[in-house]
């Protein structure tokens, strides 16, 4: 009676494996009887092996036939030969192969002495066919040179196919299935030229079957793997197929796009949650990606197979919200304020600006910003939150958004241009932009064009000069400045509502530029500090509507610290009139008339008067009449009140080192200056630690040279400047420009600072020079040495607040050094501190600015007179001032 199975795969033009029907687990071996094929040898196939194998998988195989077993070999491997019948069919294997030329008669066959009189009928038959074929030179009788084929197994140049069949599809078999992703392609190249290889499907990614590993142990399968392997098995095995080849994986294996004549068996994978999609595929499969997505999430809402357990997630509520980009942090990271004037961080979705560690990318980092801030900076935008942005490495929470403006989606165009890369999620993570796949798109493109961090050469650096940085350098700008006209700038930092940082890209200039004709009210530095009325108000206005905005200025002077005195216009609009509009400053009317808007200063200060806005909430317009009076009769009579008061210019500030010899302090300002220094230090170590940078100086390092130097104490490396240099000994003094303290080192501890992104220009040096006010220290080496000690005991790491009580010419800085945490007043400082322990005295030869200080002056008097009484420290021998 005979049996019913399935046909499997075709193993040659003779052998056939079968599974069971219904459990198709179960196989076995069939080989047709008395006849043999060509065989299909990986080393070298013989003549013909191919077409007969071909012409018994298009006859059999994914059919049901019916068989009979009619002898069975039982040495070596057991296996049966019999007959096959097609249901559909009248005639049966092997007469219909051996009548097409594929098989031959086995000579052995008919030569049993114990063959039955149907076996002696069957062999009979089958004589006849193959001496008719003979005669019709069919199949392997059309003489071997006709059926030799050149089949490769080893794939060389895996790209160069690629680019070969780009757009070419290539009929193959698929001769076997790995994975649920992976296959073994038999490339049909020519008709007689032939390629085996494995390739990866595109677009997919199914979990591994079971398989056995090189040293014979089983790896056992992941969940459903087997599932997804059986599912590919069953629809594409040993069938022909339309290959398009579309790119190589990192391991050099072909990625491919396999379709069937029902269509394209990985889709089907994925509708059954047999498999994921392949993020990292999106770029080469384009716009099908959207597809794959769809039939992804038909598996997942039907929470099939691998997505049995699926819990969907919790998105954010709602759609996109609006907002307005109040900052750029950088190319990935925006600062948005809702309608009610509430600020929140959030990072864009799925993508990464130029990598600050990567030495290729991290020069295009300015570029991205910028491109991010001249589209977005002030502008409505539709933000849509996609996921949250784990705490990690000191960063905080934060949102992860699609940020939409008009119809550019900012961070498509960030990645078109080349100014992003595409974040490789994990797969299950689904905390990523909506637009994953035309991102990955897009960054392909982007790199194929060499865009942006992309292209093989470095963009041209912009190196800002600070001309603030001393009154020498404003002098040297400040002319240049007063002859243009609304001078084009962008506003880089808001210091405070009438004092900002601003860059002049025509210019390469950085500067400091201070309203003039008003005085706004003072913002608190810190959490500690009590700011003016009003002050951080003022201060937020300004930066709602000034920081890093496009503007226009006119620079009418400078100050006596290097600051530059003008007007700032946003959006054609004078910003000194809106702070006076919204009662946010006053007019300072001597410098009001010689801007010369004094007249339109005036008048905006007299509405937000009569509004009774900010400063002027509780305005009375008859005390105005009074003041007036009173500052009429004051001027007649030339009394000279304290107005050369003393300034209060309050600075947050860290003492970094004392000179010994003077007592003379270097300090840095903390704010942005102390965290670009913290970043800038970090990507230096980094930098020097590399040995590829091990360069050395090019020749003997010059006086006033800037290097970077070794620092004896911690091996790390600083930036530096030569103060003198000894060619005998071949050693160099260098001061560290960022801390203030001095060296001498050997020319092999010194290497050159020629990097722009470690420059001066990119962060000027953070070690500022200044003098402690009202002190005069004693000369002795002694007393000195231990007010040096004093000193530094009181300000090592520690955050203080420096009040500049005056600039000098030169630039030195004269402070006066308190501590927030018990300083009430300018009286209550480390200077008094200093006089009161003996360790210094007041100075007896006055300059005019001292001079001003008169409450303070005696109150340092007092002090001094008790540690003379108390014989501490300089006095311990008495009055040194006794003639």
């Amino acid at each position: 009676m005979p049996l019913e199975a399935r046909v499997k795969s075709v193993l040659s033009g003779d052998t056939v494996v079968l599974s069971h029907v219904t459990n198709p687990a179960q196989e076995r071996i069939l080989s047709l009887a008395y006849v043999s094929a060509p065989r299909l040898r990986r080393d070298e196939e013989e003549p013909y092996s191919f077409q007969s194998r071909e012409f018994l998988r298009e006859l059999l195989v994914g059919k049901v036939i019916q068989f009979n077993v009619l002898y069975t070999i039982p040495t070596g491997a057991k296996r049966d030969y019999g007959t096959i019948t097609l249901p559909s069919f009248d005639v049966q294997l092997p007469d219909i192969s051996v009548q097409e030329g594929w098989t031959r008669v086995r000579d052995e066959a008919g030569k049993r002495s114990d063959d039955s009189e149907g076996t002696a009928t069957l062999i009979e038959r089958l004589r006849a066919l193959e001496d008719l074929a003979k005669s019709e030179d069919k199949g392997v009788w059309a003489g071997a040179e006709k059926g030799r084929m050149e089949t490769s197994y080893e794939l060389s140049d895996a790209k160069s196919l690629v680019d070969d069949y780009k757009n070419k599809p290539v009929e193959g078999v698929v001769e076997r299935v790995l994975n649920g992703d992976r296959l073994v392609l038999r490339l049909m190249l020519t008709p007689q030229e032939h390629l085996q290889v494995v390739a990866a499907l595109a677009g997919v990614r199914a979990p591994s079957a079971k398989r056995v590993n090189a040293d014979g142990k089983e790896q056992p399968a992941e969940p459903y793997g087997d599932d997804a392997q059986q599912f590919v098995e069953s629809r594409v095995l040993q069938r022909k197929v339309q290959v398009s080849l579309l790119g190589v994986t990192p391991q050099g294996q072909l990625i491919a796009t396999v379709l069937h004549p029902n269509g394209n068996v990985a889709k089907f994978l994925l509708e059954a949650g047999l498999a994921r999609c392949h993020d990292l595929h999106a770029a080469i499969l384009g716009g099908d990606m959207a597809s794959f997505r769809r039939a992804e999430k038909i598996a997942k809402d039907g929470r099939k197979g691998i997505f049995t357990g699926l819990v969907a997630p919790q998105g954010p509520a709602g759609g996109a919200e609006d907002y307005i980009v109040s900052r750029v942090l950088n190319a990935d990271t925006l600062f948005l304020r809702n309608k009610a004037g509430q600020e929140k961080k959030i990072s864009l979705s799925s993508i990464r600006q130029p990598k600050p560690s990567d030495p290729n990318q991290a020069p295009f980092a300015a570029d991205a910003k910028e491109f991010v801030r001249k589209r977005l900076i002030g502008k409505h935008v539709k933000v849509t939150v996609n996921g949250k942005k784990p705490a990690n490495e000191g960063y905080e929470e934060r949102d992860v958004a699609t940020v939409v403006q008009g119809n550019l989606n900012i961070s498509l165009a960030l990645v078109e241009a080349g100014y992003a890369s595409v974040i490789r999620h994990r797969q299950d993570d689904n905390d990523r932009s909506p637009d994953y796949d035309s991102l990955m798109i897009a960054e392909a493109d982007a790199q194929k064009d060499g865009k942006g961090m992309w292209s093989p050469k470095p963009p041209k650096q912009k190196q800002y000069q600070d001309y603030s940085e001393s009154v020498q350098k404003a002098k040297m700008e400040v002319s240049i400045l007063q002859r243009q006209k609304r001078v084009p700038a962008v506003v880089d930092f808001v210091k405070s509502a009438a004092r900002f940082t601003v860059l002049v890209p025509r210019e390469n200039a950085k500067l400091t530029l201070v309203l003039s004709g008003i005085r706004a009210p003072r913002s608190a530095r810190n959490a500690n500090e009590e700011g003016e009325p009003f002050g951080q108000e003022a201060h937020e206005l300004a930066t709602r509507r000034c920081m890093q905005r496009d503007v226009e200025i006119d620079v009418e002077t400078i100050d006596k610290v290097g600051g530059f005195i003008g007007t700032l216009y946003v959006n054609k609009e004078n910003f000194t009139k809106v702070l006076l509009e919204e009662g946010l400053a006053t007019v300072h009317a001597y410098s009001a008339e010689i801007s010369g808007h004094g007249p339109e200063y005036l008048a905006a200060e007299q509405r937000a008067k009569e509004a009774r806005k900010g400063l002027w909430h509780d305005w009375d317009p008859s005390k105005d009449v009074v003041e007036e009076e009173s500052d009429a009769v004051a001027t007649s009579n030339g009394a000279e009140t304290e107005s050369a008061q003393r300034a209060k210019d309050y600075r947050d500030v860290m003492v970094t080192y004392v000179d010994p010899t003077n007592a003379h302090v270097k300090f840095q300002q903390i704010g942005g200056g102390t965290s670009a220094l913290t970043e800038l230090m970090s990507a230096f170590r980094s930098f020097h630690v590399n040995k590829a940078n091990e360069t050395p100086l090019p020749g003997p390092p010059k006086a006033g040279e800037f290097v970077a130097a070794q620092f004896t104490e911690d091996k790390n490396w600083y930036r530096a400047k030569v103060r003198r240099n000894d060619r005998e000994n071949k050693q160099a003094e260098v001061v560290y420009i960022d801390f203030g303290n001095s060296e001498t080192l050997p020319w092999s501890s010194l290497r050159p600072l020629a990097q722009p992104q470690f420059s001066i220009q990119k962060l000027r040096a953070q070690a500022t020079d200044a003098v402690l006010s009202l002190v005069q220290f004693p000369v002795t080496a002694d007393y000195l040495e231990d007010a040096v000690a004093f000193i530094n005991e009181q300000t090592f790491d520690r955050e203080l607040v420096a009040n500049v009580d005056y600039v000098s010419p030169e630039g030195t800085l004269h402070i006066t050094l308190m501590d927030p945490t018990d300083s009430k007043n300018l009286n209550h400082s480390i200077n008094a501190d200093i006089i009161r322990e003996g360790l210094a005295m007041v100075p007896r030869k006055l300059k005019a600015w001292e001079r001003s200080a008169s409450e303070t002056l005696s109150h340092l008097r007092t002090l001094e007179d008790e540690a003379k009484a108390e014989r501490r420290g300089i006095w311990e021998y008495g009055d040194l001032t006794e003639d």
